[in-house]
């Protein structure tokens, strides 16, 4: 057969129309021998080889033969079929990323909130054993700060003043500090308000800065583990989270000589946001 001659496979009742020499990709592999052998796993049916497997499954094989690369959407679980599909084809090399289990398991996140009421202050320490869940969440939150007179803890909203925007402290990658409240600095009374987007309000209640961060961290998927006082005499209490996170779409990729289908070729690539 061409190389350029056109093949149709029926997979599992799934059309896919390719060239010969995309399928002869991995000479060693079934796909690139059924085209010049007898086997019993591909019939040709009134022009098309029928084979009896997963058509869904088998788009993901032809990505792969295609580009040398497979990319799998952030929901995807089915990574153990695919192996197997992989070893059906005699496509080793992918088959050999898929068997790396360890690398393509969901993550687990752990996140603690650590909370402490001060007379008209309220301080807030954010562990995460995620750097870039804590990145994202900082992003997310601004303090603003106004020198003001004739404010209390229980003020509903700022005055007219306009406010300013004041970064957050950032220990490290894996925390940040904040607070919201009022004091005195001097003879200026100083208040500090916290927003966390998408939400606009901007709070100076610490007790409702608290609902809204659980509340934002609930909708980003964690859950509650444990709640325990750190320390009665300063009122801190702390808030454990935990959260299974998938792949945010992954990319496989084998580096491939043309014409050799050596499994020392494969590599796999840092797995990337499906955007």
């Amino acid at each position: 057969m061409s190389s350029q001659e056109v093949v149709v496979l029926n997979v599992g009742g799934v059309r896919f129309v390719t060239r010969a020499s995309t399928l002869q990709q991995f000479p060693e592999s079934r796909l690139a021998r059924m085209l010049n052998d007898d086997d019993r796993e591909f019939k040709l049916v009134k022009g098309e080889v029928f084979v009896d497997r997963d058509g869904t499954l088998f788009s993901y094989i032809m990505d792969f033969l295609r580009t040398f690369q497979v990319s799998l959407p952030t929901d995807f679980s089915d990574y153990q079929r695919l192996q197997r599909e992989a070893e059906f084809y005699g496509l080793y090399p992918l088959a050999d990323l898929l068997s790396q289990d360890h690398l393509l398991k969901p993550k687990l996140e752990i996140l603690e909130v650590r909370f402490s009421l001060q007379e008209m202050q309220a301080f807030f320490r954010i562990f995460g054993s995620c750097s870039t869940t804590v990145e994202t969440l900082a992003e997310q939150i601004t303090v603003f700060t106004g020198q003001q007179s004739g404010q209390s803890w229980n003020s509903p909203f700022p005055s007219q003043k306009p406010l300013v925007p004041h970064p957050l402290e950032r220990p490290s990658h894996h925390d940040m500090v904040l607070r919201c409240g009022s004091d005195y600095a001097g003879d200026q009374f100083v208040t500090r308000y916290v927003s966390i987007k998408p939400d606009n309000r901007k709070l100076i209640n610490g007790t409702n800065v608290l609902g809204l961060l659980l509340d934002t961290l609930f909708k980003d998927g964690f859950r509650l583990i444990s709640t325990r006082t750190v320390s009665s005499e300063e009122k801190v209490e702390c808030y454990t989270f935990e959260r299974t996170k998938r792949p945010a779409g992954l990319t496989l990729t084998v580096h491939q000589t043309p014409g050799r289908s050596e499994a020392s070729g494969a590599k796999r690539t840092q797995a990337q946001k499906g955007k």
